[in-house]
């Protein structure tokens, strides 16, 4: 279902913010925006796209609240030294996530978007509650488990809201608000996470403090306008009207209802069996959007974010130095992605990104190794940390997903695209579950060699089989795709 709505909005999605602007003269305006009426007001959608992205700095809090704060639970609960319930702590959270990204597209579509965004929040309450006061590992991952539910259905909704209540020409702008929240996410839980080592109990007030976002979301997506997509979907087209006069003002209704009613009338989803995705003309495509997915998780990066504070601890780095400066890295990689998109193309950002990060983890390789000396190590370390992340952040962290809303024809993009995030998620899962054993078991050197081979793999495989999609319309890429039936 998520695919179908996304199908809809593809139409405005390939246009770029700038094309917008540079038409303010009123020539060659994108279809929508007509001459006599200018552009709709930012300033009337953006409270509402904020809100929406509250879901996504959840999303990152709880990605790292376990970063500098892991240590310290295995203390309190007992499992210190257990690599494998350690892993379980962070691993969980995925599963949970993986549960809730497989029923956040049904559930935007059946009750909408905002009650679906204000749903997300109720099971990050309790969960973040529960890991907070829990006094064993079972009530932790329990918690942790109900937190990841949350962490699934929010994002893939918010981004979808975002879409649908933001005017045409300022739609990539504010979609890029999502990773933007994501990264500052993290660099909260990397701050707040601070004093975990030298206070007792920290922990459980790192836990606690995700719940006062948390129901703000609840309360203040009460207060923002429904998705009017969805409303004219649902066939409450007065509805719709009162949306769209809310989020881009009385002037612009009549134009944006008659595109949603032209855009609407395709849909081809339905028919679309399982099967045909894994055999035919369809089963190219779907390689590329499960291999892109596959590798960008086995490439370390997860492993970085989740376990940064126990790497840097082996390699005698601040622990603290390194979180805070990995947060800010990768925030400003989030803002370098979003300014060359559509500039550089997205098969050119990948492979700068994949490449890099090879580079970057080649560097961790050689500072594990005896020829290097305990300063020299040490610059390698954190230079390739930080290097790694800045690299991932333009390109192999924000691209895939474009690029498969892109690639993916119209007809099989809802089944397309939750098969491929199912991927995601369950390489996600297993690297946070084996990463600490597989570090404790084969140590650094040979880990950091196998990221390294995966990365390499990555410039190898989007070289050979990914087609760049800058400036090109969704029939011309699945023309040259897709084999002729």
């Amino acid at each position: 279902m998520r695919g179908r709505a996304r199908d809809v909005f593809s139409a405005y999605k390939r246009v770029p913010s700038r094309d917008y602007l540079d038409n303010s003269n009123g020539k060659d305006l994108p279809q929508g925006i007509r001459r006599d009426g200018g552009n709709p007001s930012w300033s009337r959608s953006l409270p509402h796209v904020l809100v929406a992205t509250v879901s996504c700095l959840l999303f990152g809090y709880h990605l790292g609240v376990v970063n500098d704060t892991l240590e310290s639970i295995s203390i309190a609960l007992g499992f210190s030294g257990d690599t494998l319930a350690e892993g379980l702590v962070v691993s969980t959270c995925l599963g949970g996530a993986f549960l809730g990204s497989m029923f956040s597209g049904s559930f935007a579509d059946g009750f909408g978007r905002r009650s679906a965004l204000q749903f997300s929040a109720f099971p990050m309450i309790i969960g973040a509650s529960v890991s907070a006061i829990t006094n064993s590992l079972g009530g932790m991952l329990l918690g942790r488990f109900l937190v990841g539910t949350g962490m699934g259905l929010g994002p893939p909704v918010a981004s979808l809201y975002l879409s649908e209540v933001s005017p045409a020409y300022i739609r990539g702008t504010f979609g890029s608000f999502t990773q933007i929240a994501t990264c500052l996410g993290l660099m909260c839980a990397f701050f707040i996470g601070i004093p975990a080592k030298e206070t007792r109990g920290w922990w459980r007030a790192c836990f606690w403090v995700p719940v006062i976002p948390s129901a703000l979301l609840a309360l203040t997506m009460g207060l923002c306008s429904e998705s009017p997509h969805w409303l004219f979907k649902k066939g409450r087209g007065t509805e719709a009207e009162a949306a769209f006069e809310k989020l881009l003002g009385s002037s612009h209704v009549k134009v944006a209802i008659e595109e949603l009613s032209k855009l609407g009338s395709v849909d081809e989803s339905e028919t679309v069996r399982l099967t045909e995705l894994f055999r035919g003309r369809y089963s190219r495509v779907i390689l590329i959007g499960s291999v892109l997915f596959a590798l960008q998780q086995l490439s370390g990066v997860n492993a970085i974010f989740y376990f940064s504070s126990v790497v840097f601890r082996k390699a005698g780095v601040p622990s603290n130095v390194a979180n805070i400066s990995i947060g800010i890295v990768n925030l400003a990689g989030s803002f370098i992605a979003t300014m060359l998109m559509d500039k550089l193309g997205r098969k050119a950002l990948l492979l700068c990104s994949f490449a890099g990060m090879a580079v970057a983890m080649g560097l961790q390789v050689i500072a594990t190794t005896s020829y290097v000396s305990t300063t020299g190590a040490l610059y390698l370390s954190v230079g390739g940390m930080l290097m790694f992340v800045l690299t991932f952040a333009f390109g192999a962290g924000p691209v895939p997903g474009l690029l498969m809303s892109e690639i993916f024809p119209n007809r099989i993009r809802a089944k397309a695209m939750a098969f491929c995030m199912a991927i995601h998620w369950v390489v996600n899962f297993f690297v946070g579950l084996l990463f600490l054993r597989l570090l404790e078991q084969l140590g650094p050197q040979f880990l950091y060699t196998g990221f390294t081979m995966f990365c390499v793999i990555g410039v190898w495989f989007v070289d050979r089989n990914v087609m760049e999609t800058k400036g090109r319309t969704l029939q011309e890429i699945e023309i040259a795709l897709l084999p002729a039936q």
